[in-house]
């Protein structure tokens, strides 16, 4: 579309990680095997929480929430990236862009959330193991998953609104893989400093209130660790704790860092990774690390598959 054309834009154009035919089938054969364990994984750990009784506990409440979050965040980009793999035409409509955004939006926020939520029971669990049951009832942690998802659905509606209020006009070619707010913004016709502050303060609620809500659970976590005298107690703790801490580094490690960083009209090769990094890697690293650290997901897998025969343990994940 030309400057000269005032009409709204239509469709863009999503020029992806590559134009180059051989490393686009690569990236195809990569990111289909990646995906397709991926949901593999997410949908292991969602039955298993679901069907085994010795996991319905809070940690495991709200991992199964988290996994259902990852499978909404990363299937919002996914499918779509692979399908742009194999097509000349790379193009999505405004409606379709719109559609993509709000579950980006929403279930990317709310990971944010039920990680904060992830660290306060692991802090009632460590620093007041006596008062665990009462603390942390069935009631109480549907009450703290709900929140974590009506909230953040507010945090959606707000950035979801500015960015696609905005008027654009004129161009239409995104040089990403998926539309998000800061890489639709660079084209829209019209100023985007309102819009742009409103992304930036529900960065700032999104990122660092459930950081510090984190960094004081585990202060406290640490704080009681150190009066712990044996080494079997504190290895016992540290396990617990250490699948969520590594996912908290890595989601909000990449996704500060992703937010926070300058706006520019052109998108580098740097930003690509940084978005790659943070939209897919870290939501598609969470069922690896905790099935691989939780002796207990492990146990009920082999529970599972020991009294199914192979095949139907992989239908009732794939259904």
């Amino acid at each position: 579309m030309g400057k000269e054309n005032q009409t709204s834009v239509a469709e863009f154009i999503l020029l992806g990680l590559s134009q180059d035919p051989k490393v686009q089938i690569l990236l195809f054969c990569v990111f289909l095997i990646v995906y397709l364990l991926f949901v593999f994984r997410s949908r292991v750990i969602i039955i298993l929480i679901q069907t085994d009784s010795w996991l319905h506990t809070p940690m495991y409440f709200f991992l199964k929430n988290l996994s259902f979050a990852d499978l909404c965040f990363s299937t919002s980009i996914f499918p779509q990236m692979l399908i742009y793999f194999l097509v000349k035409k790379k193009t999505i409509s405004f409606a379709g862009g719109s559609i993509q955004i709000v579950p980006f939006i929403l279930a990317g926020s709310t990971e944010c959330a039920l990680l904060a939520v992830m660290s306060y029971d692991h802090y009632v669990a460590v620093c007041k193991p006596l008062h665990y049951s009462t603390l942390t009832t069935q009631r109480v942690c549907v009450q703290l998953a709900v929140v974590s998802w009506i909230s953040w659905a507010f945090v959606c509606s707000v950035d979801s609104a500015f960015t696609l209020c905005c008027p654009y006009q004129g161009q239409n070619v995104i040089t990403h893989y998926f539309c998000e707010p800061p890489t639709l913004l660079k084209l829209a016709s019209a100023d985007t400093y309102q819009a742009e502050m409103a992304l930036f303060s529900t960065g700032v609620v999104i990122l660092p209130v459930p950081v510090l809500l984190i960094f004081v659970s585990y202060w406290h976590i640490f704080s009681t660790v150190m009066w712990i005298q044996s080494g079997e107690g504190r290895l016992k703790v540290f396990s617990t704790c250490g699948s969520h801490l590594t996912v908290v580094v890595l989601y909000y490690g990449s996704g500060i860092f992703a937010c926070m960083r300058p706006n520019s009209k052109v998108m580098s090769e740097k930003d690509k990774v940084i978005s790659m990094f943070y939209s897919v890697m870290t939501s598609m690293s969470n069922p690896i690390i905790y099935s691989l650290r939780k002796k207990d997901i492990k146990g009920a897998f082999m529970k599972l598959a020991g009294r199914q025969p192979a095949e139907a343990v992989i239908s009732n994940v794939l259904v």
